[in-house]
């Protein structure tokens, strides 16, 4: 079985930690995608889809980020797994028919999150509670129609399903130069800029590994409907006739 291949939606303003971060953490092939200068795939001939975060809010009024709404329902509309990141996750949720706010707060550094279910795909192999990097204002405060949430903490929704749709709004391809280059960047505070940098070691770093199980399961998930695609009657019929 071939590796699956992904569409991965870059929507962080050129931020090259994010490329990096997501080809280390994604055991798949990347056909990757700048929406934020209009660079959207010219196919559907995708496995999945990734969508990452970004500086945006998925609200505003931009052409980019309108474009990205209607390429990515028509890769729903197609059956086409999808997974989202912060950015991504909150976009997908409006896509969805879910509802994206200003949450009148900013969540960021290493933050515990607690699993709503037991019974997960892509939380397979997470604990109960967990520990993952946050950045956001923003948060789907209504879940799309029919989706199920997987995961909160006293801040917002971190995670829901909606089909073969999947959302998380932490970060689990951070690394610790990803969590201490964006830190510096924000306009905080100089205690609570001091005080999340300080939080950016190794020992929350090695606890926070456990949530990047969510792209291991992802494209688990992915190679699972591939194959059971690729065993369904009618293509075992025309490759039969080949």
């Amino acid at each position: 079985m071939r590796r699956p291949r992904l569409a991965m939606l870059d929507a962080s303003h050129g931020d090259e930690n994010v490329p990096r971060n997501f080809r280390r953490e994604l055991s798949a092939s990347l056909a990757e995608f700048d929406v934020t200068t209009g660079s959207l795939p010219q196919t559907y001939d995708f496995d999945g889809v990734v969508v990452t975060g970004s500086r945006s809010s998925v609200y505003w009024d931009e052409a980019w980020i309108d474009e990205t709404k209607a390429w990515v329902d028509g890769a729903i509309e197609r059956g086409l797994a999808c997974l989202g990141i912060c950015w991504g996750h909150q976009l997908l949720a409006d896509v969805l028919g879910g509802e994206v706010a200003n949450m009148g707060a900013y969540e960021i550094g290493y933050n515990e999150i607690e699993r709503a279910t037991d019974e997960s795909i892509l939380f397979e192999g997470i604990d109960e509670r967990f520990l993952a990097f946050t950045t956001h204002s923003d948060a789907v405060v209504e879940l799309p129609p029919d989706a199920t949430e997987l995961a909160r903490n006293e801040y917002s929704n971190h995670a829901y399903r909606a089909g073969s749709v999947f959302g998380v709004q932490f970060h689990p391809e951070y690394d610790a130069q990803s969590a201490r280059d964006l830190t510096a960047e924000k306009d905080l505070e100089p205690d609570r800029r001091e005080a999340v940098l300080d939080g950016i070691t190794d020992e929350n770093y090695r606890r926070a590994t456990n949530a990047k199980l969510v792209f291991d399961n992802f494209t688990e998930f992915v190679t699972t409907r591939q194959q059971a695609d690729a065993t369904t009657p009618s293509s075992v019929g025309e490759m039969g006739g080949e």
